[in-house]
């Protein structure tokens, strides 16, 4: 047998080479004119993890560690803008690498995956999806819309996108046993990049729905010094979100027509399966109470009342926790927590304030103006640039917390570099964040899609099929939004 390491793919198995030697060479370039020696290393860094996430050569949550250790050590020992005789010191880079730990975002995000927790551990979301599927029946294209709208109700309920569709994965698998079909067949195939779509667009339609979205709002608050409700969101994104899911089952169906239009036995399966979780237990129904609770506060954030989503999440989990209401234990939860996930989280924001505060961001966004001719052009023309290039870098990435936390930073300092005033830079800002979760062409553009590709249902090429005209699609419906809805709110 081979050894594992030699059949790993070549990039994956020197990127971290490759990541080294590149970081290196920016390094030993001369500092361009108006930048900060800290703001060149940082430039330095960025790259550095750009190639690391890129070539997946280590996990996320080491590759984090080595991003902040690098921060510490190089922005340590740069000169202080302020008082440029003395260093900026590794004691307050410290700070810097690990500031974004402490951010709202970082601590809404760390909240969500004790709620994502609660649901995988009480079984509410299966009981949640099985039940939507019961009352959807047994014709192909009917279970399709069914597995549609699970994404979308779930999204409210579980913020996190890779736990979403780890609970519908076994529901899907046990449908395709069920009826006897084959799990290379079209119809399994169908359902399973159906489920991974609609969780990729509904991580659009709402704010909590996924990591990512924590990213961009942590660099507009810091940032920016603005923030934005729940409410906001949704009423900005939920529209677009809603019509993707339409345009979804339509791609689908064309591109991956299902064997048969019906499928025997479909409604008996679905109730064995609901029989077979029992009666709604104690903490199932408590965490239902906590959960429409919850929501209840986010809707109205900023209506009736100032509580914002990060407080009213963090009051949520409490609850779970308290011996009294006893939903789950704190050694039940932290098992199923991906504390990786919250690292990497933490230090991505702290990069990308660390690229903003070194003014890396703002040089590197005065290049990319440059190159792709923004200066001087319509705000309309620059979202549509700056959109086309979000999606083309994120064929690159297997995840989009990696993407939001390099790219969005830059996006910040394009739009601020426009120098236009009445620019509403927090808004576009939200709206080009829409775009750093199309994950749709390729199955390893996301932990979901790895996810679901691991059962063997489709293959790349399946889910190329329905992802290219969905990204074609959603790039047009973004430019429509841009031009009717958008404009409406006052985002352009």
């Amino acid at each position: 047998m081979k050894n594992e390491t030699s059949t790993r793919p070549f990039l994956q198995k020197y990127g971290l080479l490759f990541a080294t030697l590149a970081m290196a060479a920016i390094f030993l370039l001369p500092t361009p004119e108006g930048l900060t020696t800290g703001g060149h290393r940082m430039l330095g860094i960025l790259v550095f993890a750009v190639l690391v996430w890129i070539t997946e050569c280590v996990s996320y949550p080491v590759s984090a560690a080595i991003i902040a250790t690098l921060m510490i050590f190089c922005l340590g020992t740069s000169p202080d803008p302020s008082a440029p005789q003395k260093l900026i010191g590794t004691s307050k880079a410290v700070g810097m690498a690990f500031g974004g730990i402490t951010s709202n975002g970082a601590i809404l995000v760390g909240a969500a995956l004790f709620l994502a927790a609660a649901m995988m551990h009480t079984g509410l979301d299966r009981r949640i999806a099985l039940f939507i599927l019961s009352k959807v029946g047994a014709r192909t294209s009917r279970i399709l819309a069914g597995m549609i709208f699970v994404g979308f109700i779930l999204a409210f309920f579980v913020p996190s996108t890779t736990a979403r569709v780890g609970c519908i994965v076994p529901i899907v698998l046990g449908i395709i046993s069920a009826f006897n079909m084959k799990k290379d067949s079209r119809f399994a195939a169908l359902l399973m990049v159906a489920t991974v779509q609609a969780a990729s667009i509904w991580n659009i339609g709402i704010k909590t729905a996924a990591a990512q979205n924590m990213v961009a709002l942590g660099f507009i608050e810091k940032q920016l010094g603005a923030s934005i409700s729940w409410a906001e969101w949704f009423i900005a994104a939920a529209p677009y979100a809603l019509i993707m899911s339409i345009l979804l089952y339509f791609v689908c169906m064309k591109m991956l027509p299902p064997e048969t239009r019906e499928v025997a036995g479909g409604d008996a399966t679905v109730r064995e399966a609901r029989a077979a979780l029992g009666p709604m237990k104690a903490a199932e129904k408590k965490l239902l109470v906590i959960s429409l609770a919850l929501l209840f506060l986010w809707i109205t954030e900023k209506t009736l009342h100032s509580i914002d989503t990060t407080t009213s999440t963090v009051l949520a989990v409490t609850l779970m926790l308290l011996p009294g209401i006893g939903i789950m234990s704190w050694k039940e939860a932290q098992s199923r927590i991906s504390w990786g996930t919250l690292v990497l989280f933490g230090v991505g924001i702290s990069m990308g304030s660390a690229l903003l505060s070194t003014k890396a961001a703002s040089w590197l966004a005065s290049q990319l103006t440059i190159t792709l001719g923004l200066e001087g052009l319509a705000v309309f023309l620059v979202f549509a640039i700056l959109a086309a290039f979000l999606i083309v870098i994120h064929l690159g990435f297997a995840s989009a917390t990696a993407v939001a936390s390099s790219m969005i930073p830059i996006m910040i300092a394009v739009l601020q570099g426009l120098g236009n005033d009445a620019l509403n830079i927090v808004g576009i800002t939200m709206v080009l964040q829409f775009v750093v979760s199309f994950g749709f062409i390729l199955p390893v553009n996301s932990p979901q899609g790895i996810l679901a590709f691991s059962t063997e249902t489709f293959t790349a090429r399946d889910c190329m099929k329905v992802g290219i005209p969905l990204t074609l699609l959603g790039y047009l419906l973004l430019l429509l939004f841009a031009k009717t809805w958008w404009h409406t709110l006052g985002i352009f």
